[in-house]
């Protein structure tokens, strides 16, 4: 997790960087020294204090290794860059600094929707990208920071382009708000135990608010014309029901046989042939492919 750190001003930094590269080299090599220095320039030049990030700016962060981060190189999105701002808001619970987990935690929830806003279409995200947040820290939150920005990041290399370069056609919206809610409902209601033994009422839970994302995605979809969107709308009914029978099982073994149907029923391998017909990315991303594996 990346986290804010205090702002300190980069005022002559530019001018400084320019005279000490060519003050370290001798006249054969000025012109090179020149070109470096110019280099470094351009790169203090477009030095952000992560308090004043706006939502779409591209950028490249300054401390590799993660942690606090005090400074960003902000690029043209046409540029390689390491990630994307895609969302922001402000924390507004109580005025004590809630501590750096809860604060994270704040953040690990709200940021998946914000970024949602603006790049909908988790499928079409680069490889390696992935969801961080540079979030407030105690001392930044004494001075009244309470704003959290959420970037899709690239664990190595770079990516060029923006994220929500694409516009959307109304069929698309509706279908990605509906497969996206299922899969919140799905993730945000997780159980930590690794049994359904150990937590029946927990997975139960899951299971209705399933249900319920998949009814209203159905519903979503009647107005989709497409012959593999139809085929989609009806398989996605019939596990929905699968999804209800696990939310009122009496008993684990009756959650047991309902949850296996409605578990393989909301395989993100089974909507390819959808998104194809309403020209949405058809590559399942690599950790929701390694979920539905296992």
């Amino acid at each position: 997790m990346s986290v804010r750190g205090q702002f300190r001003s980069l005022r002559g930094i530019s001018t400084a960087v320019a005279l000490i590269a060519i003050g370290a080299v001798g006249c054969a090599d000025v012109t090179d020294a020149v070109d470096s220095a110019k280099d470094g320039a351009k790169k203090v030049a477009r030095q952000r204090s992560v308090f004043s990030l706006n939502v779409g700016d591209c950028y490249n962060p300054n401390n590799k290794a993660g942690g606090t981060e005090i400074l960003v190189e902000i690029v043209p999105c046409a540029e390689a860059h390491t990630g994307q701002v895609v969302g922001d808001f402000k924390i507004e619970e109580g005025s004590k600094y809630p501590g750096a987990d809860a604060v994270a935690a704040i953040a690990d929830e709200r940021c998946p929707a914000e970024a949602g806003k603006f790049a909908p279409d988790t499928w079409a995200l680069p490889k390696g990208v992935g969801l961080i947040h540079y979030t407030p820290t105690q001392e930044s939150w004494a001075t009244g920071d309470r704003a959290v920005s959420c970037s899709y990041t690239k664990d190595s290399g770079t990516f060029t382009g923006a994220l929500n370069a694409k516009s959307l056609k109304p069929e698309q919206t509706a279908y990605l708000n509906g497969s996206n809610a299922v899969y919140d409902a799905f993730w945000a209601n997780q159980s930590d135990k690794d049994s359904v033994e150990a937590d029946f009422t927990g997975y139960k839970a899951q299971a209705k608010a399933v249900a319920a994302a998949l009814d209203t995605h159905v519903k979503g979809l009647k107005d989709i014309d497409g012959s593999e969107v139809g085929k989609l709308r009806a398989d996605l009914t019939k596990t929905a029901e699968q999804w209800k029978k696990a939310a009122n099982a009496a008993d684990t073994d009756t959650f047991y046989i309902a949850y296996d149907s409605a578990f393989t029923g909301i395989d993100p391998n089974k909507t390819v042939a959808a998104r194809k017909e309403l020209g949405l990315a058809t590559t399942v991303p690599a950790d929701e492919a390694e979920v539905w594996a296992s």
